[in-house]
């Protein structure tokens, strides 16, 4: 009888052997908190074997600045512009969600023209940041053209901000209660035409990207993020319905004038990079069908609740859930009975859509992380709170 074979001892911690008896090791590198396609100072550690992405974990806190905790040192009103800085690709739908748990915290009647308002102006927000998205998207995979045109049909959109509000990125254009005022003259007509225009832009990006075979090798069972992963680590927006969930809050649990407006909630199965590309791309279509509904059916009438010059909501505690474009946004407000709010919280969508970017990229190529960090589309400023 031979004498047994001796079992070889196990390779020491992040090496692993390879079945000529030689090994590689694990190497853990940094990715940002200065680098051009974390959009934003993002820290990404990650763990490679050759190419391949064994693991990955997001490090963030690089941009905090203690946005719930200012609250507690201002009153209602004068912490709303501090929201504009939370997603600042889509201040108005971040002024809403505020406004809606303050307005439910003091019973709040907001009027009925004011709610049109409000629901129009975040239906253009939401193409607008979708805009955006699509042309910083576009440029990290190679296709600059589409960055020329995303940026180019955004500043539709931004006009008519401009012409609304005063402003083009952060314009604090809500008000507990309603409205600061109504729409200037020539809004209805100016935004018609901005309609008008981006139907067939938008059908023009769509050309230049779906059918691309480089764009679609790029995206198509990248990322890939399954629906049971994608409940379990709470996604929300585009990545939810990305996986196959056909989730939306604006349909689920409505508010605002949302239960009047016909629209359809576009999901996919894929659950791929791929996938959150095409409910982005569908989603801005819905919003205009949205947006030109709320046109048709704009009733008279005032734009703001009256509301005493000292506002003190009573004691007590509100939440409030809108659909943001990046997911599920959702404002805490705690009220003392004093003007300032007592505690201010915020349920941010890309902080919990980060989560998952750790499932989706382990097995990838490092060359693949651009294209999913992109795909799930988080704006650090609502990250670090």
């Amino acid at each position: 009888m031979s004498a047994p074979r001796a079992i070889p001892a196990p390779p020491p911690p992040g090496r692993r052997a390879s079945p000529a008896g030689l090994s590689t090791e694990q190497l853990v590198i940094n990715m940002g908190p200065q680098h051009p396609s974390t959009h934003g100072v993002l820290r990404l550690v990650l763990t490679l074997e050759g190419e391949v992405i064994t693991d990955l974990e997001p490090d963030i806190g690089y941009l905090h600045r203690g946005m719930e905790k200012l609250a507690e040192n201002r009153t209602y009103a004068q912490y709303l512009p501090y929201t504009d800085r939370l997603d600042y690709l889509a201040s108005l739908n971040c002024n809403l969600g505020y406004c809606l748990a303050v307005e439910r915290l003091a019973g709040i009647e907001v009027p009925e023209r004011a709610q049109y308002i409000r629901v129009l102006l975040a239906e253009l927000n939401r193409i607008a940041s979708h805009l955006i998205w699509l042309a910083t998207f576009g440029n990290d995979l190679g296709a600059t053209t589409v960055f020329l045109y995303g940026m180019r049909e955004r500043e539709l959109m931004v006009d008519l901000f401009e012409l609304a509000l005063g402003a083009r990125l952060t314009y604090a254009g809500m008000r507990i209660g309603g409205m600061p005022y109504d729409l200037p003259e020539g809004f209805e007509q100016a935004t018609r035409e901005a309609i008008r225009q981006m139907r067939p832009r938008l059908d023009e990006n769509d050309r230049l990207l779906t059918g691309n075979r480089i764009f679609q090798s790029r995206t198509r069972g990248v990322g890939a993020l399954s629906r049971a992963d994608a409940i379990a680590y709470a996604v929300s927006g585009p990545t939810l319905r990305g996986s196959g969930l056909a989730m939306d809050i604006r349909g689920h649990d409505p508010y605002c004038i949302y239960e009047r407006l016909d629209f359809e909630v576009p999901v996919f199965d894929e659950g791929d990079c791929f996938a959150r590309y095409l409910v982005r791309i569908e989603e801005m279509r819905q919003s205009l069908r949205m947006v030109e509904q709320c046109l048709d059916r704009m009733p008279a009438g005032p734009v703001r609740a009256k509301l005493p010059r000292a506002f003190k909501p009573p004691a007590g505690e509100a939440y409030s859930r809108t659909e943001a474009p990046r997911g599920d946004l959702g404002v805490f407000v705690v009220s003392d009975g004093s003007a300032n709010p007592c505690r201010v919280r915020v349920r941010a969508p890309s902080f919990a859509n980060l989560q998952a970017l750790g499932v989706m990229t382990r097995g990838s190529k490092i060359g693949d992380l651009v294209a999913i960090l992109g795909s799930i589309d988080i704006v650090l400023g609502e990250i670090d709170r």
